[in-house]
C-alpha cells in the first residue's frame, strides 16, 4: 500500500492498521527528522508513537536520510528499523510504484535480498490472516482511572492517540480485546477503533454491536475507520473494496449538514455503501473527490461513526472536536454553527489594479497572478477593466482584459477610471503592495462608497489588521497566539526607548512597506539611530522587533472561502535562518526538517489566524520556529498574493491566483474543481512527491559601491525554481539556473571566509562550498551560518562526490558507471563532471548515453499519483526508472527567457507567451521550456507541455531527443537561448527561424563589425582586442573616450566607457572574464549623439515590418535605461528612408527569418550602426501595443513558414507612447544613480497621450515620481 503524507513516518510505521503490509511512502525524502526517544506522557501512553512496536512488514522509500537533524531525534530511521528487525528498501522510483498500486489495487509483494533465488521466498497474503486478532490486546487495560466518565474502547488495532483524545476529555478508558463481550451497564459510551483488513472477518464484534444498537436505552457509540465499517455491518448496511483506496493526509470531506469541507487523514481500502443504509440512518460526511461515504449518524439515537481519522497523529486534526461530541454525547451535531454566507449578488464589471513597473520586491509574479484572475473572471462572464502602466506584461495584451488603461496606479487616476467605467467590484490583492495601498487610500477617501464599488475578496478592514502592527498584535492576542515581541514608534526617542525595553539586538523596519524596504538589524544604540532616521524618510511609523536571528523561518500559503472552508496549499522552509528576508532566502518546499507535530501545529495556527482575520482568497503567513523546541512566533500575515504565492502555486501545481479570484466572487471552495487532475475538488491540500528549491538572483555587480550583504531588506531582482526527486538534485539545478556560467555547487567561485559565513552575502552559498571542501565540520558550519544541519549534510554529499570524481582524473575510462549515475542523481551537470575529470562536456555526454544513464520525465500532478492526472506540467530527473507519459506526436519547442535579471525581464516573457499563443492558433502543439516561477509562460494552461527545467545545452538537448519536436524556436526568449544556439546546431538540432551561423555573426562583435565593413555600412571606428599594447595604441589614435564591448551579453554586462589608459586596463580584465570564449571589441565612443532603436521582422532576409523608436537621452545610456518615444517625433523623412535602407541591407546580409533589433546613432546627419540582436528585444511589447501591430505574432508566422502581408514602416494610430524605466535605487544603499552603458533599471512603464509631454508625465507618475510643488533648482 502507499501513503502520500509528507511528514509523520514514526506514527505511520507504528499504526496497527498497516499490520503485515509493505508500506510505500510517495514523498521521496524520508527520515529527515530521525526517530525520537520513546517517552511516556501523562497518561502513560507513548508520546511520539501510535503503539508499542512497528507493525509494517517492510518499508519502501525513495531516499532514507542517514543524517537526520532535529532536536527530538535520538536515532535515525535506519537504526530504528534495524533495532526492530524490519527490512527497508531505498532508491526505488516510488512514483512509478504508486501508479502501479493505484491502477491494480493493493498487490501482494515481497522483498528479496540480493543473491537469493526469487522462488525460495513465497508471497504472504495478509487477507487470509485474521489481522485484527493479531494486533488486538489480550486482556483489558485501564487508562486514566480517576476520570469522570467511563468509556470502553474496543481494540481492533487501536492507536495511542485515540485513547489520549478520550483521556484528555476527562474519561476513564477501559481498552478491551476485539471479541470481548460488551455489557452496557459497564460503560457510559462505547468507542470502536480502526484496524487492519476486511471488516467481514470480525463477525463476533458485529453481532455484539447489533445487540447494543437494539437496546431500549442506548448508550452513545462512536466508531473510526474499521469501527465505522463494523457499525455499518451491524446495522445491516454493506461494505465493498474500493478501486482507489484513500491514503493520505489531504482527503477533503464535506459535512452533509453545513456543506463545510474539512481536510482529513485517511488510510483505507474498504468503504461503506451509502445507498445500503436502513431508514433512520444518514450519511454524515462524504468524500469531495470520489463521493464515497465518510461517516454515518442516526437521526435520533446517539450513534455516529467516521471513515477518516479525526485524531490522526500524522495528519490534520481539524475534526478532533468529534471526540467532544462523543464525550458530551448530549450536544447534537445538528446544533453545529453553519458558516454564514457573505456578499450578495455577483458583480457584472470588475476593476483590477495591477502592480505597475517591476521593481525590486515586486516583480513578474503579479503579472502571473493578474492574468490568472482575469481568466477566472472571464469564465464567470464578468467584464474586466485593468489599470496597469506596465506595458511589457501579458495581462495588458489584447484578448485578456476587456479594457486596459495604461495609467499610474494613484488614487487620482483610479478615481477617474471608476467615474468613467462605473464598475461594481474591485480586486486589490492582485497587484502587490502598490494596489493594496491605493485601495486602502480610496476606501479612506470614501471614493469606493460614493461610486458603490464593492471590494471583492478580503475586506479592507482585514487588510488593515494585517498591515497595522498594533491592531495585528491585539487581534492575535484575542486567539491566544503570540507575535514576536515588537513595539511601534513614531519618533527617534520612542524607538530608542523601545529598543532598551526589548534588549539589543533589535530589528528595525518601516510599516506599510514592501520587500522589507528600509529595514535592518541594530546591535547597539548608534546603529539604531542610523537605521531609524533613514526609515523615517519613507514612513511615519517604525517598528522595533526583538531579534530572533537564527530561528527557522517557515511559511504557509492558506486559502479560505466566504464559508470558512480553509486549506493550506503549501508550506515552505527557508534554508537561511530568520534575519534574511524571505525574498532573499533560498526556500525549500515542502519543509524538510519539521516533524509531524510541528508541521500540523503551525498549520492549525495558520488556519486559526486566517479564519479569525476573515480573509477571503489567498494569504501568506510567516512563522519563526525555535530550532531547539516547539516554541514559535507569528512574524507576519500578507493578505494578498505575494512572491511566495507565485512560488507555492508553481511548486505544487495548484492555481492559487485563479482560485483566489473565484473565491472573491463568493463561490464556495468545494464546488471548484482541481484544474490539474480535472476529477478532484479544489478544496484539498496538494501532496508533493518531489522537492522544490527556490534561489534568488541578485545583480549587485552592476552597481558600484553597493554592499553585497543581504539581510532583512530585499535586493534580489528575480528568482528561479528547480524541481528534483532529492534535495541535492534540485539545489544544484537551481544554482545553475540563477547563473548560466555557474556549473553547480562549486567550491572554486569564492575563497573560504568565516566572516562571509556569519554575515551572509549574495555569494554565501559558494563560500559554504569552499568551506566544506576545506574540511570544516558540520557543527562548526552550523554555528557560523545557523543553516539546519540536514541541509549542510546534503551539501556535504555533493562536495564529497566531487572529490570522488576528481580521483578519476585523466582516466575516466576506469570510472565505474555507478559513480557517474550517482553524480547525475546528485544533480551534477555533464559540464560539472567534465571539469572534475578534466574532460569535455560532449565526451561526458557520449559516455553517459552509451551507459544508458538518461533522465526520466515526471509529472507534477498535485496528488502524488494517488489519482490519475492529465497534467502537462513536467520536469526531468535521474532519480526514477520510468517516464510518466508517452512521446507520440510532434510539437514545436519554444525556449523561454529564464530568470528575471536586470535587462531580461517580463518583456521577454510577453514575447514567449505571444509566440506560444500564435503557434496554437496555427494548429501546432507546443512545448515550453522555462524555470521562472514568476512568469505567465510557466502557467500550465499556456502550452501543451511545460518542462520546468534548466535552459542549458544539456537539458534542452535531452528534451529534444525525447520529444523529437518539429523544431526549436530560440529567438523569443532573449539572450539566454541565443547563447546555446551554436551548441545545439552542432548536434543537428532543427532550429527554426534565423540560422545559428547568422546569430553568431551578429552576436560575435568581431564578425559583426567585419560584416558591416564588407557591405559598406558605417559604424564607429573599431578594433578587435588582441593584447593590451595594441588596445592602448588604438585608443590613443582615435582619442578617448572608447567603449569596451564583450560578445554574447545582455543588458550591457561588463560594457564600460574608458576615459584613460588606467580605466582601459581595469575594464578589459572584466570584459575578458565575462566572455571567455568570445572576442572583445573596442570602439570609439561618440558623445552627444542621438540613439535610435529599430525593431523589425524579416522573412528569408526580406524585411516585412519595421518599428522605429527614438531615445530621449543621448547615446551612452543603455537602451534599457533610456526613455523611448514612438512613433519618432524628431527624425526627418530623409533620415527615416536611410534607416530603412540600412535595416534592409543588414536583414538581407544575415538572411534573418523572424525578429531582430538594431541600434543606430545619428550625429551631424550621419547614421552609424552600433549593434544588432537577432532575437526579440526589450522594446517589442512597447512598439507592438503602441503602434497596433503584434510583431511577435507576425514573427511566429514567418518562422513557421506562413505567407504574411508586408506591413512596412509602422506609423501608429495617432497616439504617442512614451516608455520610462523604473529604477530601484532606494533599495540599494550606496548605488550610483548616474546612468551609463550598463543597464541598471529593473522594470519599465509606458503611457500614451495626444503628444509626448502628456504621455511622459503620466509615465513618470507611474514610476512613483512625485511632482515637486516648490523650490526647484535649475543649473547649467
Amino acid at each position: 500500500v502507499f501513503q502520500t503524507g509528507m511528514v509523520g513516518y514514526p506514527e505511520a510505521l507504528t499504526d496497527p492498521s498497516y499490520k503485515a503490509q509493505i508500506l510505500v511512502l510517495t514523498y521521496p525524502l524520508v527520515g529527515n527528522y530521525g526517530v525520537p526517544r520513546d517517552e511516556p506522557d501523562a497518561f502513560g501512553l507513548s508520546r511520539w508513537f501510535e503503539s508499542s512496536k512497528i507493525h509494517v512488514a517492510a518499508l519502501v522509500v525513495g531516499e532514507c536520510s542517514e543524517t537526520p537533524s532535529h532536536w527530538s531525534a535520538s536515532q535515525s530511521l535506519d537504526q530504528w528499523l534495524k533495532e526492530q528487525n524490519i527490512p527497508g528498501l531505498e532508491g526505488v522510483d516510488t512514483r512509478a510504484l504508486t501508479k502501479k498500486i493505484r491502477e491494480k489495487g493493493t498487490l501482494l509483494g515481497k522483498l528479496v535480498p540480493d543473491g537469493t533465488p526469487e522462488g525460495s521466498i513465497s508471497f504472504e497474503d495478509p487477507n487470509t490472516k485474521h489481522l485484527v486478532q493479531e494486533v488486538s490486546l489480550k486482556a483489558p487495560r485501564v487508562f486514566n482511572p480517576g476520570g469522570s466518565l467511563r468509556v470502553t474502547a474496543l481494540d481492533c488495532g487501536l492507536k495511542n492517540n485515540q485513547i489520549r483524545c478520550l483521556c484528555r476529555r476527562g474519561a476513564t478508558v477501559t481498552v478491551v480485546p476485539w471479541d470481548h463481550p460488551l455489557d452496557p451497564a459497564g460503560f457510559d459510551g462505547l468507542f470502536i477503533s480502526n484496524g487492519p483488513g476486511d471488516p467481514q472477518l470480525c463477525q463476533e464484534t458485529v453481532s455484539s454491536l447489533r445487540q447494543l444498537l437494539d437496546a431500549p436505552q442506548p448508550k452513545p457509540i462512536f466508531g473510526i475507520c474499521l469501527g465505522h465499517q463494523l457499525l455499518a455491518l451491524a446495522l445491516g448496511a454493506s461494505t465493498y473494496k474500493m478501486k482507489y483506496g484513500n491514503r493520505g493526509h489531504n482527503q477533503p470531506c464535506v459535512h452533509e449538514d453545513t456543506r463545510r469541507c474539512f481536510i482529513t487523514a485517511q488510510n483505507h481500502g474498504f468503504a461503506v455503501q451509502a445507498g445500503s443504509l436502513p431508514p433512520g440512518w444518514l450519511p454524515l460526511f462524504t468524500n469531495a473527490n470520489d463521493a464515497s461515504n465518510e461517516g454515518l449518524v442516526h437521526q435520533s439515537k446517539p450513534f455516529f461513526s467516521v471513515q477518516f481519522h479525526p485524531e490522526h497523529c500524522a495528519g490534520p486534526t481539524d475534526l478532533e472536536g468529534l471526540f467532544d461530541i462523543f464525550v458530551e454525547a448530549a450536544r447534537d451535531l445538528r446544533d453545529g454553527q453553519g458558516g454564514a454566507r457573505t456578499g450578495g449578488s455577483r458583480p457584472r464589471k470588475v476593476l483590477i489594479l495591477g502592480s505597475g513597473g517591476l521593481s525590486i520586491g515586486q516583480a513578474g509574479e503579479f503579472d502571473y497572478s493578474g492574468s490568472q484572475a482575469i481568466k477566472a473572471l472571464k469564465e464567470e462572464n464578468i467584464q474586466t477593466v485593468l489599470i496597469n502602466p506596465n506595458i511589457a506584461t501579458v495581462q495588458t495584451s489584447k484578448g485578456l482584459a476587456d479594457k486596459v488603461y495604461f495609467l499610474p496606479i494613484t488614487p487620482e487616476y483610479v478615481t477617474q477610471v471608476i467615474r468613467n467605467e462605473r464598475p461594481d467590484g474591485v480586486l486589490l490583492t492582485f497587484g502587490g503592495q502598490t494596489a493594496l495601498n491605493c485601495g486602502v487610500e480610496l476606501t479612506k477617501a470614501g471614493v469606493l462608497e460614493r461610486y458603490r464599488v464593492r471590494v471583492l475578496g478580503t475586506p479592507v478592514a482585514s487588510i488593515e489588521m494585517t498591515e497595522d502592527r498594533k491592531v495585528f498584535v491585539e487581534k492575535m492576542e484575542e486567539i491566544g497566539e503570540h507575535v514576536a515581541p515588537s513595539e511601534a514608534a513614531a519618533s527617534l526617542e520612542q524607538a530608542q526607548a523601545a529598543a532598551e525595553r526589548l534588549g539589543y539586538p533589535v530589528l528595525v523596519r518601516s510599516a506599510y512597506a514592501l520587500g522589507g524596504l528600509g529595514s535592518g538589524f541594530a546591535n547597539n544604540r548608534e546603529e539604531l539611530v542610523a537605521l531609524v532616521s533613514q526609515a523615517f524618510t519613507h514612513t511615519s511609523q517604525v517598528l522595533v522587533d526583538k531579534s530572533l536571528k537564527g530561528w527557522k523561518e517557515i511559511e504557509y500559503e492558506v486559502v479560505r472561502d466566504a464559508y470558512n472552508n480553509c486549506i493550506t496549499v503549501c508550506n515552505m522552509e527557508n534554508l537561511d535562518p530568520l534575519g534574511i528576508h524571505t525574498g532573499e532566502s533560498i526556500v525549500v518546499a515542502p519543509s524538510q526538517t519539521l516533524n509531524d507535530t510541528e508541521y500540523f501545529m503551525l498549520r492549525r495556527t495558520a488556519i486559526k489566524v486566517v479564519q479569525h482575520l476573515g480573509i477571503v482568497g489567498e494569504c501568506n503567513i510567516q512563522f519563526a520556529l525555535n530550532p531547539e523546541s516547539e516554541q514559535y512566533y507569528i512574524i507576519e500575515v500578507n493578505a494578498r498574493l505575494s512572491r511566495s504565492s507565485a512560488l507555492a502555486s508553481k511548486a505544487t501545481g495548484y492555481p492559487l491566483a485563479y482560485v483566489a479570484a473565484k473565491l472573491a466572487l463568493g463561490i464556495p471552495l468545494p464546488l471548484l474543481r482541481n484544474s490539474v487532475t480535472n476529477s478532484t475538488t479544489a478544496s484539498f491540500e496538494p501532496s508533493l512527491d518531489y522537492c522544490v528549491v527556490k534561489i534568488p538572483r541578485w545583480d549587485l555587480s552592476k552597481f558600484l559601491r553597493v554592499t553585497t550583504k543581504i539581510g532583512s531588506s530585499m535586493k534580489s531582482v528575480g528568482e528561479v525554481m528547480a524541481i528534483g526527486r532529492n534535495f541535492e538534485e534540485a539545489f544544484q539545478k537551481a544554482l545553475r539556473m540563477v547563473d548560466e556560467n555557474c556549473v553547480g555547487f562549486d567550491h572554486t567561485v569564492k575563497p573560504v571566509s568565516d566572516m562571509e559565513l556569519e554575515t551572509p552575502t549574495d555569494k554565501r552559498i559558494f563560500v559554504l562550498a569552499a568551506a566544506l571542501r576545506a574540511g570544516y565540520s558540520i557543527e562548526r558550519l552550523y554555528e557560523l551560518t545557523k543553516i539546519d544541519r540536514w541541509f549542510l549534510h546534503k551539501m556535504k554529499n555533493i562536495t564529497d562526490h566531487a572529490v570522488l570524481l576528481e580521483s578519476y582524473r585523466g582516466q575516466q575510462g576506469t570510472m565505474p558507471p555507478a559513480v557517474l549515475q550517482r553524480a547525475k542523481q546528485l544533480g551534477f551537470s555533464d559540464k560539472q563532471v567534465a571539469l572534475a575529470v578534466l574532460s569535455t562536456e560532449l565526451a561526458v555526454r557520449k559516455m553517459r548515453r552509451d551507459l544508458k544513464i538518461l533522465p526520466v520525465v515526471k509529472q507534477i500532478d498535485t496528488v502524488a499519483a494517488e489519482w490519475p492526472a492529465q497534467t502537462n506540467y513536467l520536469y526531468l530527473t535521474y532519480n526514477g526508472s520510468e517516464h510518466d507519459l508517452a512521446f507520440r506526436e510532434p510539437h514545436v519547442m519554444v525556449i523561454g527567457s529564464g530568470v528575471y535579471r536586470i535587462g531580461s525581464s517580463v518583456e521577454f516573457d510577453w514575447c514567449a507567451v505571444g509566440c506560444i499563443q500564435e503557434l496554437r492558433k496555427m494548429g501546432f502543439k507546443t512545448i515550453m521550456v522555462n524555470y521562472n516561477p514568476e512568469t505567465v509562460s510557466t502557467d500550465y494552461d499556456m502550452c501543451d507541455r511545460l518542462y520546468f527545467d534548466e535552459i542549458s545545452f544539456e537539458v534542452v538537448m535531452d528534451i529534444y531527443e525525447l520529444e523529437n519536436p518539429e523544431g526549436v524556436i530560440l529567438s523569443m526568449g532573449g539572450q539566454l537561448p541565443n547563447n546555446i544556439a551554436m551548441a545545439l546546431h552542432r548536434q543537428q538540432c532543427r532550429i527554426l527561424g534565423t540560422s545559428p551561423e547568422a546569430i553568431d555573426s551578429a552576436e560575435n562583435r568581431f564578425k559583426f563589425s567585419r560584416l558591416l565593413d564588407s557591405i559598406g555600412i558605417s559604424q564607429p571606428l573599431w578594433k578587435e582586442l588582441s593584447n593590451m599594447e595594441s588596445a592602448k595604441h588604438f585608443c590613443c589614435k582615435v582619442g578617448y573616450p572608447c567603449v569596451v564591448r564583450p560578445s554574447y551579453v545582455l543588458s550591457g554586462a561588463a560594457m564600460n566607457v574608458a576615459y584613460s589608459d588606467s580605466d582601459l586596463e581595469k575594464f578589459l580584465s572584466n570584459a575578458v572574464a565575462v566572455s571567455k570564449e568570445q572576442p572583445v571589441v573596442i570602439s570609439k565612443f561618440i558623445q552627444e549623439a542621438k540613439e535610435i532603436d529599430v525593431d523589425a521582422v524579416a522573412c528569408d532576409g526580406v524585411v516585412v515590418a519595421i518599428a522605429i523608436s527614438e531615445h530621449v537621452e543621448n547615446a551612452g545610456v543603455h537602451s534599457g535605461d533610456a526613455t523611448l518615444v514612438t512613433p519618432p517625433q524628431d527624425i526627418t523623412p530623409k533620415t527615416l528612408e536611410r534607416i530603412k535602407a540600412i535595416v534592409h541591407a543588414i536583414g538581407q546580409e544575415l538572411q534573418v527569418t523572424g525578429p531582430f533589433n538594431l541600434q543606430l546613432i545619428a550625429k551631424d546627419d550621419q547614421l552609424k550602426v552600433i549593434e544588432c540582436n537577432v532575437r526579440v528585444s526589450r522594446s517589442f511589447p512597447f512598439v507592438s501595443k503602441t503602434l497596433g501591430v503584434d510583431l511577435v505574432a507576425l514573427a511566429s508566422q514567418v518562422i513557421m513558414g506562413e505567407d504574411v502581408e508586408p506591413v512596412g514602416l509602422m506609423t501608429g494610430t495617432g497616439i504617442v507612447g512614451v516608455k520610462v524605466p523604473q529604477f530601484s535605487f532606494s533599495r540599494l544603499a550606496g548605488a550610483d544613480v548616474v546612468l551609463g552603458v550598463e543597464m541598471t533599471s529593473t522594470g519599465e512603464v509606458a503611457c500614451f497621450g495626444e503628444n509626448r509631454c502628456e504621455a511622459y508625465l503620466k509615465a513618470m507618475l507611474s514610476t512613483g515620481f512625485k511632482i515637486p510643488k516648490k523650490n526647484i533648482l535649475l543649473t547649467i
